[in-house]
């Protein structure tokens, strides 16, 4: 049933993913797999859209299509969570980058998992992250980004938290299609985190040790 239901939302058969969502809730299936499936689903179409087969049209519709399923699933994921909020954390995609797909997705799992998450959003001059870091005192950032662009934005975000005075006192991971260990390197970030599950891993992680 997996895999049938990460390519069904990869080839955006809307109503079969949906219908095929609602079972699985039904069958009192754990709600956090049907993510997982659903992250699988969006890195098909992530490869799609990077090997040309897709454009922003079906890159958009995916985005949406992730949002129904999130919704039909987050109320069976919150009963779960207590409310206690284990930490703040600013989240957005970096300048010049319009891919909120992997973001939206991080930034729910973190909620359910007891974050306060202040999602900025996509195409995020450095400047907003610094102010927003300075409003909330969040000792996290999580960067995403999806295209090479992104490397430099990322680079650049960091520099003005530094600049800021604030990166002494908060972690910084990165995440997106092409992010991997070389670019958090280049970018000076803390950590890079490969999906949802490893964002959550390394907040927690990081709120532990704080």
């Amino acid at each position: 049933m997996s895999g049938d239901f990460a390519n069904l939302l990869a080839d955006l058969k809307e109503d079969e993913v949906l219908k095929l969502t609602k079972e699985r809730i039904e069958s009192g299936e754990d709600p956090i797999k049907i993510l997982e499936d659903s992250r699988k689903g969006m890195e098909v179409v992530g490869k799609r859209f990077a090997d040309g087969e897709y454009f922003l049209p079906e890159l958009v519709f995916s985005g949406e299509l992730l949002k129904q399923v999130t919704e039909m699933v987050k109320p069976h994921l919150t009963k779960a969570v207590e409310t206690k909020r284990l930490g703040t954390i600013v989240l957005g995609t970096v300048a010049g980058d319009i891919h909120d797909i992997g973001l939206n997705i991080v930034d729910f799992m973190l909620d359910v998992n007891g974050f306060e998450v202040h999602n900025l959003g996509v195409d995020v001059p450095k400047e907003k992250f610094v102010d927003k870091v300075k409003e909330t005192n969040a000792p996290i950032v999580g960067l995403s980004g999806f295209l090479t662009p992104a490397f430099d934005a990322m680079e650049e975000t960091v520099e003005a938290l530094d600049k800021a005075g604030l990166r002494k006192d908060i972690k910084i991971m990165i995440g997106g299609g092409q992010m991997d260990e070389e670019v958090r390197k280049y970018a000076k970030a803390d950590a890079f985190g490969k999906d949802a599950m490893a964002a959550v891993a390394l907040a927690k992680q990081w709120i532990g040790a704080k």
